[in-house]
């Protein structure tokens, strides 16, 4: 097989993993449309790691997959420019405030990039019990050494 066909291959699994985990939660918002970003970014950094990528991607879908009657929260979440620790991985701040009225919980997907916007990884933060209309911090932590220029973006929240 051609080093074009397995990109080609691995873009297609990718976006299948990636679609079915946004039909699985889209519960009640626009979880869907994320996901189809998600896929076209995937996609793109196939090329790059994409065994490693494929990896992450598929751990990041199986987290969401679980998720029963979650409502798309995107615009609860802010992420923070990454920073590289110590040990090599990309680190991120990541704040939840809850615009319910009852306590949530929050199953967030956190893609990082690097300057020309191709997904390097991709990990899910979860932010159990946030009060209603609290906020509350996590840390997104990269599955692989990251180094240059990152960019942290959030690809997908539900709240539950």
């Amino acid at each position: 097989m051609t080093r074009k066909a397995v990109r080609g291959l691995w873009a297609a699994l990718l976006t299948a993993t990636v679609m079915s985990t946004a039909a699985a939660c889209s519960g009640g918002g626009e979880v869907s449309s994320t996901a189809s970003g998600a896929a076209s970014a995937a996609a793109s950094a196939a090329s790059k790691g994409a065994d490693v990528l494929a990896s992450a991607t598929a751990a990041a879908g199986e987290k969401l997959k679980g998720i029963k009657n979650g409502v798309n929260a995107k615009s609860d979440v802010k992420v923070a420019t990454p920073a590289v620790a110590s040990d090599g991985r990309a680190t991120a701040k990541v704040a939840v405030t809850n615009s319910a009225d009852s306590t949530k919980s929050y199953a967030v997907q956190i893609n990082f990039t690097d300057a020309h916007g191709n997904l390097l990884d991709t990990v899910v933060v979860t932010v159990d019990d946030v009060g209603p209309k609290a906020t509350k911090d996590a840390t997104a932590s990269s599955n692989r050494k990251l180094s240059g220029p990152l960019k942290a973006d959030v690809a997908t929240a539900v709240r539950h």
